[in-house]
């Protein structure tokens, strides 16, 4: 029993203590992959963030292991994400004021701060939030965080710095910074995207970013190309991470309250995607509440080891899988390897040239970018279209962490827009006597004086306005041989609110007026508890209620 909790409480534990050999050699391969690309990406997205190449390394480490340990997904690799970074980078600068530690430990509070809105998510079984924002507001999201990505990564490929700090304006300036551009750093770049492509195209399988960087790094070593002002990465400081106490106001952490939690939703749900893909390819189920929990876990050991923040790599995560990768063996074993890289072989990164990195997070974004799914969805649903535009914008026109913001507030609407205007149903009996839907291919019959109403939606305060003016639309199309009114209160009446019995109150004393019969069909037992807290009188003097609509039209037929 305490073995079974254990088990549940750690899913990947269950799969490692159960390990077949069979797995390993698939597994130790695909850990060589993961690893070759994993690391040329931290390193770069370190430098997005702001911080130290070997934070990158460190952000790698603890949470690759834990999400081994606690996370249901086999193929998962988390890490370091170009959206989270970005969102990281958006928050952290201005509060850091150019003061390098200080960035750092607000970097560090801020991924603590992330896992700990997972953990709590998790606990409170929110893993439904993986639904919440809509594919479609997630595609305007990435593509507007690629995109800002890409035109702050020209600065360091030009060998410029941005003075302005929304896009816009970088936009806008852009005749001005090209006039800076610093032509040794240019050619650098552009021998970078040379060997990249060229590896691409020579040995597709190798992990080419990591041979672009270093090739750079090479040159810059071999060349001395630092005497031509060519910036690189700088020193990285190996070893194990030193804890370092809070040196800034502790105030400043309401700063960090709000974007922390749209980082976890944001970070939660593109995982979610990734992940649930690779389980329904893999043929196994992932739980959503337990990944959110996975998430907050390995949030906590990257800050824990002096990291940022982390979230499901979709790009590490499909080389897992290409490369026949079984459990999260994978995730333990790269972890290590680059657990070596970063206490004993960071001597060599402080040759990489910034523009080399600079490169690689615009190739990163590029493939993040998919413009033409979000103008496909123009076709296909419009609605959706204009969610994914206005998010789009959002993100570049306003910034990243407003435009997150907006993000989650319309994956909010939307649903309220749902549940506020759903659809409804009028309904009939087909040959069979089985109750569908009317429509147009009339495979079903309205009953003779009989009026079968659905509203598609749980009933609350903020609809039941909503229902009332429905029910008496539609009933003022029927036929004036209406003597009943039936509404099915199978997926409407899902919960007590005292807001819609006084409206289906105030509906019985409109139909009866009328001299019609208002009549309940479903939840009968739970119907009849409500109709005495709300003092409401079911039964012949009040509404009737039966226990489904078979029930409810036979009587009706034997009245």
């Amino acid at each position: 029993m305490l073995l079974s909790r254990l088990y549940d409480f750690m899913p990947g534990l269950n799969t490692l203590l159960h390990y077949e050999r069979k797995w390993f050699a698939d597994d130790v391969r695909a850990a060589l992959s993961v690893a070759a690309v994993a690391l040329p990406v931290a390193i770069a997205y370190a430098q997005l963030t702001g911080v130290n190449a070997a934070v990158g390394l460190y952000s790698c480490i603890l949470p690759m292991i834990f999400y081994a340990l606690f996370g249901s997904s086999k193929q998962l690799i988390v890490g370091p994400d170009a959206a989270t970074c970005a969102v990281i980078a958006a928050v952290v600068t201005p509060l850091a004021a150019g003061d390098t530690v200080k960035h750092w430990q607000l970097v560090v509070t801020m991924t603590a701060m992330t896992g700990f809105w997972c953990l709590i998510a998790s606990k409170f079984k929110l893993g439904v939030l993986a639904d919440f924002l809509s594919k479609p507001i997630l595609m305007g999201l990435l593509n507007g965080v690629a995109i800002t990505i890409i035109v702050g990564q020209f600065s360091k490929v030009f060998g410029f710095t941005f003075d302005d700090k929304y896009l816009l304006e970088r936009l806008g300036g852009v005749p001005t910074y090209l006039a800076q551009t610093h032509v040794p750093t240019l050619l650098m770049a552009l021998f970078t995207v040379a060997t990249y492509f060229a590896m691409k195209r020579l040995k597709p399988t190798w992990p080419t970013s990591m041979f672009a960087i270093a090739f750079g790094a090479l040159l810059v070593w071999g060349f001395n190309l630092k005497q031509f002002d060519i910036n690189t990465i700088g020193t990285v400081t190996g070893g194990l991470p030193v804890f370092n106490t809070p040196i800034y106001d502790i105030g400043i952490i309401r700063e960090l309250v709000v974007p922390a939690l749209n980082l976890a939703i944001v970070s939660f749900v593109s995982m979610m995607l990734t992940a649930r893909s690779f389980a329904a390819k893999n043929g196994y189920d992932i739980d959503a509440d337990k990944e959110f929990r996975a998430l907050g876990i390995a949030n906590f050991a990257s800050a824990l080891s002096q990291g940022f923040a982390v979230s499901g790599a979709d790009s590490r995560t499909a080389v897992n899988d290409d490369a026949g990768g079984k459990t999260q063996l994978v995730s333990i074993i790269a972890a290590g390897i680059i657990a070596i890289i970063a206490l004993f072989l960071t001597a060599p990164l402080e040759f990489i040239p910034s523009a080399a990195l600079g490169v690689v997070l615009i190739i990163a974004s590029i493939h993040l970018l998919d413009l033409n799914a979000v103008w496909q969805l123009k076709r296909k649903d419009k609605h959706a279209f204009y969610l994914a535009l206005a998010t789009l914008f959002a993100v570049l026109f306003i910034g990243v962490i407003p435009g997150i913001t907006l993000a989650v507030l319309l994956g909010l609407f939307q649903f309220i827009r749902t549940v506020m205007r759903p659809t409804d149903n009028i309904l009939g009996v087909d040959i069979k006597g089985v109750v569908r839907s009317l429509d147009a291919t009339d495979k079903a019959k309205a009953v003779q004086g009989v009026f079968i109403y659905r509203f598609n939606s749980p009933l609350t305060y903020f609809n039941a306005g909503y229902f009332k003016r429905r029910l008496l639309e539609q009933y003022a199309r029927q036929k004036d041989d209406t003597q009943c009114i039936i509404i099915d209160a199978v997926p409407c009446f899902t919960h007590l609110d005292l807001s819609v019995m006084a409206m289906l109150a105030d509906l019985d004393v409109i139909f009866k007026k009328r001299g019609i019969r208002l009549e309940i069909a479903g939840r009968k037992r739970q119907l009849l508890s409500w109709f005495e807290i709300a003092g409401m009188t079911s039964g012949k003097e009040g509404i009737y209620v039966h226990s489904d609509l078979y029930i409810a039209l036979q009587k009706v037929r034997l009245q």
